[in-house]
């Protein structure tokens, strides 16, 4: 089955006689809250790395997240017609953040919930060994962390494969309408992942580059990005967050402007609008020439 366009430049709902599209008001990315490995980096080394639980402070960055998000998806306590619909990472950390952050939302709010093993850790391979870690470490800042691939493990390339096959999942699950219970229902889609599968989703959504994702920072435990619909069809961070936040999350300038323009887009405008995008691939154009494009055509 072919890939869906990630732009979102359409309306709301298709036109009467054809199966109607609702896309979701928010998608909310969530890095899972401090677990063990996060304060000891040896408990890699005698626990798998999916196995790893909660530290206290992370059960409770986990509650907060929860009443955080529902004050956005809520509108601020304005809205009453909100839903939301959980994808969570299969690790035991990102369930065990689910649970507390379910604690903030009535059932009645919940659509429902679904595992999704491509959304996972990036894979650094089985028992991780402190000190080799660290060697491993070092050579991967040399080499670039988005190609490196982690012996027994994987690179952030692997990961972005995985991520833009969950994509296609998402996408169907929309243009099916497998998330909506009622069309007049706001809907919110909140993925409960880790730092760098995140960053790889926003990489790909938002077309970003190789070199723009090697700037990119890392979420804290429990933070989390809110990518909303524009008046266009179009998804953006700039709705949400302020340009001081995207600029420390290593957002640069043209992507910062790219997160504004994204905010009232219109269709089929992208390339003519990014003409910076465009220049950072080629630094040389051949002149025009009206006399050469009729001899071609």
């Amino acid at each position: 089955m072919a890939s869906l366009p990630l732009n979102l430049n359409d309306c709301r709902h298709q036109p009467q006689g054809q199966n109607q599209r609702i896309l979701p008001k928010r998608i909310i990315l969530l890095r899972h809250g401090e677990s063990e490995g996060n304060i000891d980096g040896s408990a890699y080394a005698t626990t798998p790395d999916y196995k790893l639980p909660l530290t206290p402070l992370g059960v409770d960055q986990a509650k907060r997240a929860g009443s955080d998000i529902r004050h956005v998806v809520s509108d601020r306590g304005l809205s009453s017609n909100w839903k939301v619909y959980f994808y969570l990472s299969p690790y035991h950390r990102s369930r065990s953040t689910l649970r507390e952050i379910g604690r903030a939302f009535p059932k009645r709010r919940i659509i429902g919930v679904r595992e999704e093993c491509r959304i996972r850790e990036q894979d650094f391979g089985n028992f991780q060994v402190a000190q080799r870690m660290k060697v491993i470490e070092e050579t991967r800042e040399r080499f670039g962390r988005f190609f490196y691939r982690f012996p027994e493990g994987e690179s952030a390339a692997d990961v972005y494969d995985r991520v833009s096959s969950f994509l296609e999942l998402l996408w169907r699950d929309i243009d099916m309408n497998r998330l909506h219970q009622d069309s007049s229902d706001d809907l919110n889609l909140v993925i409960v992942s880790h730092g760098l599968a995140i960053r790889v989703f926003l990489m790909k959504w938002f077309k970003w580059t190789v070199e723009q994702f090697e700037y990119l920072n890392n979420l804290g435990n429990c933070e989390f990005r809110v990518m909303q619909l524009g008046l266009g069809g179009d998804y953006s961070l700039a709705i949400h967050h302020t340009d001081e936040e995207l600029r420390k999350w290593g957002l640069s300038d043209e992507m910062i402007e790219d997160q504004k323009w994204r905010v009232d887009s219109t269709r089929g405008d992208w390339n003519e609008k990014h003409l910076w995008y465009l220049d950072s691939f080629f630094d040389q154009y051949a002149k025009d020439s009206d006399s050469e494009d009729k001899n071609e055509l």
